[in-house]
Protein backbone atom coordinates (compact mmCIF):
# COMPACT_ATOMS: atom_id res chain seq x y z
CA UNK A 1 0.00 0.00 0.00
CA UNK A 2 1.64 3.55 -1.14
CA UNK A 3 0.07 5.66 1.43
CA UNK A 4 2.42 8.30 0.39
CA UNK A 5 0.89 8.60 -2.65
CA UNK A 6 -2.71 8.34 -1.64
CA UNK A 7 -1.86 11.44 0.84
CA UNK A 8 -0.70 13.15 -1.80
CA UNK A 9 -3.16 12.59 -4.31
CA UNK A 10 -5.71 13.32 -1.29
CA UNK A 11 -4.61 16.83 -1.41
CA UNK A 12 -6.84 17.38 -4.62
CA UNK A 13 -9.88 16.67 -2.08
CA UNK A 14 -8.54 19.63 0.16
CA UNK A 15 -8.20 22.21 -2.39
CA UNK A 16 -11.31 21.54 -3.74
CA UNK A 17 -13.13 21.47 -0.34
CA UNK A 18 -11.94 24.79 -0.19
CA UNK A 19 -12.13 25.81 -3.75
CA UNK A 20 -15.65 25.27 -3.66
CA UNK A 21 -16.52 27.17 -0.53
CA UNK A 22 -15.21 29.98 -2.13
CA UNK A 23 -14.34 29.82 -5.89
CA UNK A 24 -15.89 26.83 -7.85
CA UNK A 25 -19.77 27.15 -8.68
CA UNK A 26 -21.33 23.35 -8.17
CA UNK A 27 -22.16 23.90 -12.23
CA UNK A 28 -18.35 23.25 -12.92
CA UNK A 29 -17.37 21.26 -10.38
CA UNK A 30 -18.15 18.03 -11.93
CA UNK A 31 -15.43 18.93 -14.73
CA UNK A 32 -13.03 19.98 -11.78
CA UNK A 33 -13.16 16.37 -10.45
CA UNK A 34 -12.98 14.47 -13.83
CA UNK A 35 -9.96 16.29 -14.37
CA UNK A 36 -8.68 15.20 -11.03
CA UNK A 37 -9.73 11.84 -11.30
CA UNK A 38 -7.85 11.10 -14.82
CA UNK A 39 -4.92 12.62 -12.75
CA UNK A 40 -5.08 10.80 -10.27
CA UNK A 41 -5.80 7.70 -12.10
CA UNK A 42 -2.59 7.68 -14.57
CA UNK A 43 -0.70 8.61 -11.10
CA UNK A 44 -1.83 5.24 -9.10
CA UNK A 45 -1.40 3.71 -12.29
CA UNK A 46 2.02 4.56 -12.57
CA UNK A 47 2.79 4.29 -8.97
CA UNK A 48 1.14 1.06 -7.49
CA UNK A 49 1.44 -2.50 -9.23
CA UNK A 50 -1.30 -5.21 -9.37
CA UNK A 51 -4.83 -4.53 -10.67
CA UNK A 52 -6.20 -5.31 -6.87
CA UNK A 53 -4.09 -2.10 -5.67
CA UNK A 54 -5.06 0.14 -8.26
CA UNK A 55 -8.52 -0.10 -7.49
CA UNK A 56 -8.18 0.09 -3.45
CA UNK A 57 -5.64 2.63 -4.00
CA UNK A 58 -8.29 4.75 -6.03
CA UNK A 59 -11.09 4.20 -3.62
CA UNK A 60 -8.84 5.02 -0.53
CA UNK A 61 -7.60 8.14 -2.34
CA UNK A 62 -11.31 9.35 -2.63
CA UNK A 63 -12.35 8.06 1.13
CA UNK A 64 -9.39 10.70 2.12
CA UNK A 65 -10.50 13.37 -0.01
CA UNK A 66 -13.90 13.37 1.53
CA UNK A 67 -12.64 13.84 4.85
CA UNK A 68 -10.70 16.86 3.41
CA UNK A 69 -13.89 18.10 1.74
CA UNK A 70 -16.40 17.00 5.03
CA UNK A 71 -13.83 19.59 7.11
CA UNK A 72 -13.60 22.30 4.73
CA UNK A 73 -17.56 22.08 4.33
CA UNK A 74 -18.09 22.05 7.80
CA UNK A 75 -15.60 24.88 8.78
CA UNK A 76 -16.68 26.91 6.25
CA UNK A 77 -20.52 25.64 6.38
CA UNK A 78 -22.73 29.26 6.28
CA UNK A 79 -20.07 30.27 3.25
CA UNK A 80 -20.83 27.14 1.90
CA UNK A 81 -24.55 26.81 1.94
CA UNK A 82 -24.76 30.64 0.71
CA UNK A 83 -23.56 29.76 -2.79
CA UNK A 84 -24.81 26.20 -2.67
CA UNK A 85 -28.47 26.35 -2.74
CA UNK A 86 -28.74 23.46 -5.12
CA UNK A 87 -27.02 21.18 -2.40
CA UNK A 88 -29.13 22.32 0.11
CA UNK A 89 -32.48 21.61 -1.86
CA UNK A 90 -30.71 17.72 -2.22
CA UNK A 91 -30.50 17.95 1.36
CA UNK A 92 -34.13 18.77 1.83
CA UNK A 93 -35.48 16.32 -0.27
CA UNK A 94 -33.34 13.47 2.01
CA UNK A 95 -35.48 14.72 4.50
CA UNK A 96 -31.85 16.54 6.31
CA UNK A 97 -32.03 20.01 7.67
CA UNK A 98 -28.72 22.08 5.81
CA UNK A 99 -26.76 21.94 8.87
CA UNK A 100 -22.85 20.77 9.85
CA UNK A 101 -24.07 17.52 11.56
CA UNK A 102 -26.20 16.79 8.12
CA UNK A 103 -23.47 17.41 5.94
CA UNK A 104 -20.91 15.37 8.14
CA UNK A 105 -22.88 12.36 7.88
CA UNK A 106 -23.58 12.78 4.12
CA UNK A 107 -19.84 13.35 3.22
CA UNK A 108 -18.49 9.73 3.60
CA UNK A 109 -21.43 8.47 1.74
CA UNK A 110 -20.09 10.34 -1.23
CA UNK A 111 -16.45 9.59 -0.34
CA UNK A 112 -17.48 5.48 -0.57
CA UNK A 113 -19.48 6.21 -4.18
CA UNK A 114 -16.99 8.62 -5.68
CA UNK A 115 -14.42 6.14 -4.22
CA UNK A 116 -15.94 3.44 -6.04
CA UNK A 117 -16.06 5.70 -9.51
CA UNK A 118 -12.25 6.67 -9.12
CA UNK A 119 -11.62 3.11 -8.24
CA UNK A 120 -12.83 1.75 -11.82
CA UNK A 121 -10.52 4.81 -13.29
CA UNK A 122 -7.29 3.89 -11.40
CA UNK A 123 -8.31 0.23 -12.47
CA UNK A 124 -8.80 0.72 -16.16
CA UNK A 125 -5.61 3.46 -16.16
CA UNK A 126 -3.61 0.42 -14.63
CA UNK A 127 -4.32 -2.09 -17.53
CA UNK A 128 -3.60 1.26 -20.24
CA UNK A 129 -0.22 2.89 -18.23
CA UNK A 130 2.71 0.58 -17.54
CA UNK A 131 3.53 0.82 -13.44
CA UNK A 132 6.42 1.22 -11.79
CA UNK A 133 8.01 -1.90 -10.74
CA UNK A 134 7.39 -2.94 -7.42
CA UNK A 135 10.07 -2.27 -5.09
CA UNK A 136 13.31 -4.95 -4.96
CA UNK A 137 11.91 -6.47 -8.24
CA UNK A 138 14.15 -6.98 -11.04
CA UNK A 139 13.72 -5.53 -14.11
CA UNK A 140 15.32 -7.44 -17.09
CA UNK A 141 17.47 -5.94 -19.14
Amino acid sequence: MNWKLIFRLSLFGLAMGIATVYVIPSNIEPAFWLVIFLICAYLIAKGTAGAGMHFLHGFLVSMVNSVWITAAHVLFFDRYIAGHAQEVAMMKTWSLPASRGAMALVGPGFGVLFGIILGVFALVAGKLVKSAPAPGSKVPA
